[in-house]
């Protein structure tokens, strides 16, 4: 199942840099091994702001919900989901 999945993060300003840097490299991690393993299509940032619209291919809703709530940043996120569908006049 196809999910088009917005992100954003509200990272609190009184974090220390050091646990902000931390969760964030554990956060791309977590990412790039979602990549890896095709779960996670695709991956655009927000010009301008710190969020990012991201496509998820997993196997349903639950499975998108633990995938989300594992996330680092998870706990910073506010987090819009749209099911996607394929479209009749898509050629790819």
């Amino acid at each position: 199942m196809l999910f088009l999945v917005r992100m954003d993060v509200h990272l609190p300003a009184d974090m220390p840099r050091e646990a902000a840097e931390a969760i964030k490299a554990e956060e791309k991690a977590y990412a790039q091994r979602l990549q890896h393993e095709g779960k996670w299509l695709h991956l655009y940032r927000v010009v301008g702001e710190y969020a990012n619209y991201s496509v998820f291919d997993v196997e349903s809703n639950d499975a998108l919900h633990a995938t989300l709530s594992a996330l680092p940043l998870f706990p910073y996120m506010k987090i819009h989901v749209t099911p996607l569908a394929r479209h009749p006049s898509a050629i790819a």
